[in-house]
C-alpha cells in the first residue's frame, strides 16, 4: 500500500489538483463508455480551486503519497453556518480500490461531528461505488434529479412564460432577500456564496431572480459560464412556474453555449416543460444528507460548484 498522508491544499497545488479532477473524472466516465466529461486544456480545473479557496479558504484535503510524491486524491468541503456541504471528491486512476476516498470522506464527517452539523452532498446515480461509500458513511438520498441539457440557438429559445416579466438581474440589494428565502424553501444559509455569485468578480457568473406578486422574491437562479463548468443552479424557488421563468431567463443568458442543469424529479410540470423546449436527459443525480435534513418549501435546483444538496 502507497504511504499516503492527508494535508490541506495550498496555492502551489492547484495545478497538480486540476490535473487529478481532469484525469479522474474523465476516466470513470470513459471507463464506462461515455464521452469525457473535461476537454481542452488539463488546467481548466483549477476554477474549482479558485473558487473554492475564496469562499472557503484552506478547505480542501489533500490525499498525498508520500514516497512518490504525487497527489492520490483530493476533497473540498465547505462549512456554513447551517451544515456542511461536500465538494468535489476525486482519486486518481492508479490509486482507485485503495481506500483514498473513505479516508477523505472520514476527515470531513469527522469535521463535521466535530461541530454537531449535518451534511449534504450531490452525488451521481451512476457511480454506485461512491453511492456506497457515501451510504456506509451515514448519507441518505433524498431527493432525484434529473441532469438535463439543450444546445442553446445563438439568438436564445423562442419561447415565452407568463412569469417572465417578474424575472430581472439580480442586484446586492437582493442579498438579504435571496438568502431569507433559501432558509425558508431549503433550510440552509450560505450568504457569503450568494454575494460571491451576484458580484461576479471573476465575471463567471450570472444571477436572475423572480420578484415576489406580494413583494420580496420567489426565486433565484445563478448560472456558470467557464470552460470547465457551464451549469444553471444553485437556484431556489417557491413554484415550477417561478423555476420554469428563471431557468428560460439563464438559459438565454448562455446564448450559443450547452448548459446542463437539476431539476428535481417530483416536479412532473417542470421537467415535461423542460422537454418541450428540447431537453435531454444527460444523468441523474441525488441528494444526499448526513444527519438532520427537512424536505423542501419548494423547488431547489442544486449544482456541482459549489456543492450544497
Amino acid at each position: 500500500m502507497a504511504n499516503i498522508e492527508l494535508r490541506t491544499m495550498g496555492d502551489e497545488d492547484w495545478g497538480e489538483v486540476a490535473a487529478l479532477i481532469y484525469d479522474s473524472t474523465n476516466a470513470w466516465y470513459v471507463s464506462r463508455g461515455r464521452p469525457p466529461i473535461f476537454t481542452g486544456a488539463k488546467d481548466g480545473p483549477t476554477l474549482f480551486c479558485a473558487v473554492y479557496e475564496q469562499l472557503d479558504p484552506g478547505c480542501c484535503v489533500l490525499a498525498e503519497d508520500r514516497d512518490a510524491r504525487r497527489l492520490a486524491g483530493s476533497c473540498f468541503y465547505h462549512p456554513r453556518s447551517t451544515h456542511v456541504s461536500l465538494g468535489i471528491m476525486n482519486v486518481h486512476p492508479e490509486y482507485f480500490g485503495q481506500g483514498i476516498a473513505s479516508r477523505l470522506l472520514r476527515y470531513i464527517t469527522e469535521l463535521a461531528d466535530r461541530d454537531a452539523k449535518p451534511m449534504r452532498l450531490v452525488s451521481s446515480a451512476l457511480n454506485l461505488d461512491s453511492y456506497s461509500l457515501y451510504s456506509r458513511a451515514g448519507f441518505v438520498p433524498r431527493l432525484i434529479y434529473h441532469d438535463m441539457t439543450i444546445k442553446v440557438p445563438d439568438n436564445g429559445l423562442d419561447q415565452r412564460m407568463p412569469e417572465s416579466a417578474r424575472v430581472r438581474q439580480a442586484t446586492q440589494h437582493d442579498l438579504t432577500a435571496m438568502s431569507q428565502l433559501e432558509w425558508e424553501v431549503n433550510h440552509i444559509r450560505r450568504e457569503n456564496d450568494l454575494r460571491h455569485f451576484v458580484e461576479n468578480s471573476d465575471g463567471i457568473w450570472h444571477v436572475s431572480v423572480i420578484e415576489g406578486k406580494a413583494g420580496g422574491l420567489d426565486g433565484f437562479l445563478v448560472s456558470v459560464a467557464h470552460p470547465a463548468s457551464n451549469m444553471l443552479g444553485p437556484g431556489v424557488m417557491r413554484t415550477e412556474e417561478d423555476a420554469a421563468a428563471l431557468i428560460l431567463a439563464e438559459l438565454n443568458h448562455n446564448r450559443g453555449r450547452q448548459p446542463v442543469w437539476l431539476v428535481p424529479a417530483q416536479c412532473p410540470q417542470l421537467v415535461h416543460q423542460m422537454y418541450d423546449w428540447g431537453a435531454v436527459n444527460c444523468e441523474l443525480h441525488f441528494a444526499q444528507a448526513r444527519g438532520d435534513w427537512l424536505a423542501p418549501q419548494g423547488i431547489v435546483m442544486p449544482t456541482f460548484m459549489p456543492e450544497t444538496g
